[in-house]
C-alpha cells in the first residue's frame, strides 16, 4: 500500500502542504497515531514521519516522500515558540500529549527542553543529513522549499497530480498561529487517531 509521507520538521510548512494535497482530491492525515489513520489516509506529514521515515518505507513499499527545507533565519525563531508551546504538554511523565508524538519530538529535538538556538540548529542540520544520506540517488524523494514560487508545480509534478486552475500555496501556520489545521475544514482530512477494527490501536505496535 504505497503512501505519500511529508518528512520535513515541524514549521516547514507541513501544514500547507497538507492542505494542499486536500485540494489535489487526496486524503490526508497531519500527524497519524493509529494503525487506521494511516490505513485510510494517501498522505500523512509531520509526526511520527519526520522521525519514522525509515520505518515507512519498509512498511510501506513504493511510497514516496518529500522533504520540506525552510531557511533557518525564519524556522528557528517558528520552531522556538511552537516548542515553547508545546514543552509542558511534551514532558516525558506529565505531559498530556499523545505517546507517539511525545516520542517523535523527543527523538528528533530533546526531551529537555527549551533548546537554544544553536542546539536547534543542529537538530536541524542532523536531521536534514540523515534524510539526504538515506535517500540519496532515489526517484521516490523530493526536496522542496514551499516558499518558493515553483513549490506546488514542482510536488505536483513529482506526485502526478494536478493542482486546480490558478492554485496558489497555501500559506498557513503563519506567525505564531498553530491551529490552522484543526481549523481548517475538508472532508478528506483523516483524523489522527482514527479507530478501527483494532480500534485505537497504536501506530508504535505496527513497527514491531
Amino acid at each position: 500500500m504505497s503512501k505519500i509521507f511529508i518528512i520535513g520538521l515541524p514549521r516547514t510548512g507541513t501544514t500547507s502542504i497538507s492542505v494542499a494535497l486536500l485540494e489535489m482530491g487526496l486524503s490526508v492525515a497531519h500527524t497519524a497515531f493509529t494503525k487506521k489513520a494511516f490505513e485510510m489516509a494517501d498522505a500523512i506529514s509531520d509526526a511520527p514521519c519526520f522521525s519514522d521515515y525509515k520505518h515507512l518505507d519498509q512498511l510501506f513499499p513504493n511510497s514516496k516522500f518529500i522533504y520540506l527545507t525552510r531557511e533557518l533565519d525564519k524556522w528557528l525563531p517558528s520552531i522556538t515558540m511552537l516548542l515553547g508551546k508545546m514543552a509542558p504538554r511534551l514532558d516525558p511523565k506529565t505531559g498530556v500529549f499523545h505517546p507517539i508524538l511525545k516520542r517523535s519530538f523527543h527523538h528528533t529535538f530533546s526531551v529537555d527542553l527549551p533548546l537554544s538556538q544553536a542546539q536547534l540548529t543542529d537538530c536541524y542540520k542532523r536531521h536534514e543529513k540523515e534524510v539526504l544520506s538515506y535517500f540519496k540517488k532515489r526517484d521516490d524523494f523530493l526536496t522542496v522549499d514551499v516558499s518558493e514560487q515553483d513549490s506546488l508545480l514542482k510536488i505536483s509534478q513529482f506526485l502526478g497530480l494536478t493542482p486546480k486552475d490558478g492554485a496558489e500555496f497555501p500559506k498557513l501556520n503563519v506567525g505564531r498561529n498553530v491551529a490552522s489545521w484543526r481549523e481548517y475544514k475538508h472532508p478528506n482530512k483523516i483524523n489522527s487517531n482514527l479507530a478501527g477494527v483494532e480500534h485505537r490501536k497504536y501506530f508504535d505496535y505496527v513497527l514491531q
